[in-house]
């Protein structure tokens, strides 16, 4: 059994996902992280996800092609995808990789949560 990298949460038809993990760079993590997150779709079949960043303080750029992948699964199924609480660092590499234009990123759950409304 994998360590929990996730803490899960409905509000409403929204799926709040709390990251546990303060680092998230080892392929391990990132790997496990992203089965989590897709079976969320997959097997719960769940269309409105909120990612809060509040506890994480470093994330590799392979973690970034996990979440494009699940942006586009969610795309597909006319889902929608909302980040909130994403530190200036995290953020950074957002906007380099131009990724905080096809991101929904908010400062905070208010203003995520109204997007997926």
């Amino acid at each position: 059994m994998q360590k929990q990298r996730l803490k899960v949460e409905q509000a409403g038809d929204v799926t709040v996902v709390n990251f546990l993990d303060k680092r998230i760079l080892d392929e391990p993590t990132i790997q496990a992280i992203a089965e989590q997150l897709f079976s969320l779709v997959d097997q719960d079949g769940q269309r409105k996800l909120l990612l809060n960043f509040t506890n994480v303080e470093y994330m590799s750029s392979a973690a970034l092609g996990k979440l494009i992948n699940l942006h586009k699964k969610l795309t597909a199924l006319q889902g929608k995808l909302a980040m909130c609480n994403v530190i200036p660092q995290i953020f950074e590499v957002f906007a380099i990789t131009k990724l905080d234009k096809i991101f929904k990123i908010f400062p905070d759950v208010a203003g995520a949560m109204a997007s997926l409304s």
